[in-house]
Formats: structure tokens, sequence, C-alpha cells
């Protein structure tokens, strides 16, 4: 099993320790690097190069909203899994539309974050059940609102398997299976939807795609 390299940002030191300390059973994570802030977190990661950012939101400094936006603009491939104690929606959407690829409260069980730090790490996302009732909720409000056909979002059906799959949590390798044409055609497929919505990770064309209805 490969090892996922891991950085927590948080201002409670005790808090991190917790953290670090009750996922240490797991052999596959490993932690690179501690900061107490943003800016400290983005003076190392370079170096350190997780794979995943366990990411607290309010933080002395640099906070982990602005923290979150650097990275998924300087390194992409860094997964941000945000671990917080505000449960306010406005922050989940905020977050989720800024580059974040999962977000958690601080209450949840060590085997929760350990699934979603490897979920992120090989899907791009992890969507829980608190996540995924913010979204329905706000799909649901959105179906009251009579639509415009000048911004209607039309897709093609290989499209709309593609993305459906995703939305399932299905790989690229399981999505060519299932579709029987090549996981290259799949990621070219996803990255055309990426950049069409505006997305800047799977886990956003996974929240644009519950927002604006685009399936069932």
């Amino acid at each position: 099993m490969d090892i996922i390299k891991v950085a927590i940002a948080d201002d409670h030191k005790i808090f991190r320790k917790g953290v670090i300390l009750s996922l240490r059973l797991y052999s596959n994570i490993k932690f690179v690097l501690e900061a107490n802030n943003g800016d400290e977190l983005l003076d190392s990661i370079a170096e350190a190069a997780p794979d995943v950012v366990l990411m607290d939101l309010r933080m002395p400094g640099k906070d982990g909203i602005e923290a979150t936006k650097i990275i998924s603009k300087q390194y992409p491939q860094i997964k941000v899994l945000v671990l917080t104690m505000y449960e306010d929606e406005r922050f989940v959407y905020h977050m989720m539309e800024n580059g974040a690829n999962g977000y958690l409260l601080k209450n949840s069980e060590p085997t929760e974050i350990r699934r979603a730090i490897m979920e992120v790490h090989e899907k791009g996302y992890y969507l829980n059940n608190f996540v995924n009732r913010i979204l329905l909720k706000k799909s649901h409000a959105r179906q009251k609102v009579v639509p415009s056909l000048n911004s209607e979002i039309t897709l093609s059906d290989k499209e709309k398997d593609v993305l459906r799959f995703i939305c399932m949590e299905f790989t690229a390798a399981e999505i060519a299976r299932k579709m029987e044409i090549s996981p290259r055609t799949v990621e070219a497929i996803k990255d055309r939807l990426m950049e069409r919505f505006g997305s800047k990770n799977t886990a956003g064309l996974v929240f644009f795609a519950v927002k604006n209805n685009l399936i069932e």
C-alpha cells in the first residue's frame, strides 16, 4: 500500500498532536509537516511535498481559507481536506468552490479522517453525509427557480455518463471498463468538463454537477 504523506495546519497544538496520534495506527499515513497557520504551512509545503493537507479554517496570520486558495493554484497536485469546527454551510460552499477536496468537522472519528485522506488521495474528493445534505439542500432550493433557456447546460450522452460515474465515486479506470473506453478518454472528458465549468478539481466538478442538477 502506498504511503500517503500528510500535512496538518491548525493553531491548536494539542488538537494537532491528537490527530497525529490517532492516525499513527495506520501504516500508510505519514505526517510530514505540522504548521501553526497558513504562513508556516506555505513556507514549508514545497519541501515537505505532502499529498494531502488537513486544513483548519481559523488560524492566526494567513487563515485556512486563503491558504487553500493558494495551494489549489500553486500546488494543484496537493489535496486539501478541511478539518474545522465550522458547520455553517456557507463555509462548505466557499471552500469547495475554492479548491478544497473535502470538508470534515473536528468531531469526526479517526476512522473517517483516515477514510477521507485515502479517498481524496485516490479519487480527488471526499463527500460525507454532512456535505451531501448541504449539497442536496442547495440543489432542491435551485429547483424552485424558473430555468433560463439561455443558460441551459447541455451535455453529450458520453459526458453525462462520465459525470454520473464520477459523482458515484468510480475511478477513471473503473469508468473506462464500464463504458468500454480508455482511461485516457475518461480523463480527457473529465478535464474538458472541469475547464468548461470552471472547476479546480474533481470535488469542484461534483459540487457543480449537484448544484446545477446535472445528475439524476
